[in-house]
């Protein structure tokens, strides 16, 4: 019982990291129709932004507000620099454009910083909790992961549903000419999308390097969990995200405490394409398009 307790646990705690990655492609896809897969590089540069803060402050905090910062720059300049001249072409141009700027972003990361991997300070204790006499695999920093995790799709909700500007963004994605009709800039919204993204990007970036050590190639196995927890969960829904990053993330736990570590991939594999047979549009996903 005990086992399973810790696995749960676990499971819990990374799914939040899955959901915090999944996130930040839901906001680009909800804001621009784009699938970003330069986002592990972007929450990566801005990760290693913070790194630098950190290391000349002391201060984790003042190292976690840059990386906020960094990564809402390095957001609006991607759109505005690399995606803008292929947003009107093809979707899959576009596609092919991040997968670009990934082997760029990867490459300047490591003329910079090596490719050393290094370690990155945790806001909290990562020592798990203790109950009874008895240590469990959930940590105070487990539990700021979460809490922030539910924070941000909570404000992704209220943005995308409750507010002029986050429907602006979803009629810019959807039917941009009809968009600007009514007065809407398009630009100014898929910009806007872009920053939003990697902010939020960013702050998965900070939550997931101590985990994972800090490197230019770190992140790309969270990127995959992250994509697989997004198309899991749906690709319009921030609060599917965060369900999918703790399904999947439960999931892995239980095949890697019970089967092995070996069989992760696998059964990451596995369930996405159970979801793309079963339900394309993800568990969670309500919106349709229309079709004129």
């Amino acid at each position: 019982m005990t086992r399973f307790i810790d696995l749960t646990l676990n499971g819990i705690s990374i799914g939040a990291i899955y959901a915090a990655v999944a996130l930040a492609l839901v906001i680009i896809w909800r804001a621009t129709r784009i699938v970003n897969f330069a986002q592990g590089a972007m929450l990566m540069i801005s990760t290693f932004v913070a790194s630098e803060v950190i290391s000349s402050t002391g201060s984790y905090w003042l190292g976690f507000l840059a990386a906020l910062v960094a990564g809402l720059i390095l957001g609006a300049v991607v759109e505005r620099v690399v995606i803008r001249p292929v947003e009107d072409a093809p979707p899959l141009n576009a596609v092919i454009v991040t997968l670009g700027l990934y082997t760029l972003l990867v490459a300047i990361a490591g003329m910079i910083w090596g490719n050393s991997p290094r370690s990155f300070p945790a806001a909290f204790s990562i020592q798990g909790y203790k109950v009874g006499g008895t240590r469990l695999l959930f940590s105070p920093n487990d539990a700021f992961i979460v809490l922030v995790v539910i924070g941000v799709t909570l404000a992704l909700f209220v943005l995308f549903t409750r507010t002029t500007l986050g429907l602006q963004m979803r009629a810019s994605a959807f039917r941009p000419e009809m968009a600007r009709l009514l007065g809407v800039r398009v630009g100014r919204m898929f910009t806007l999308g872009w920053a939003l993204a990697a902010l939020a990007g960013a702050l998965s970036g900070v939550l997931i390097a101590p985990s994972v050590f800090l490197g230019p190639n770190s992140f790309d196995p969270v990127l995959i969990s992250g994509f697989v927890a997004a198309v899991l969960g749906g690709l319009d829904s921030p609060a599917g995200a965060v369900v999918g990053g703790i399904a999947l993330g439960l999931a892995l736990s239980y095949v890697s405490g019970y089967a092995g570590s070996a069989l992760v991939p696998l059964a990451a594999l596995a369930i996405l394409v159970a979801v793309l047979m079963v339900r394309p549009q993800g568990l969670f996903s309500v919106s349709k398009e229309r079709r004129v």
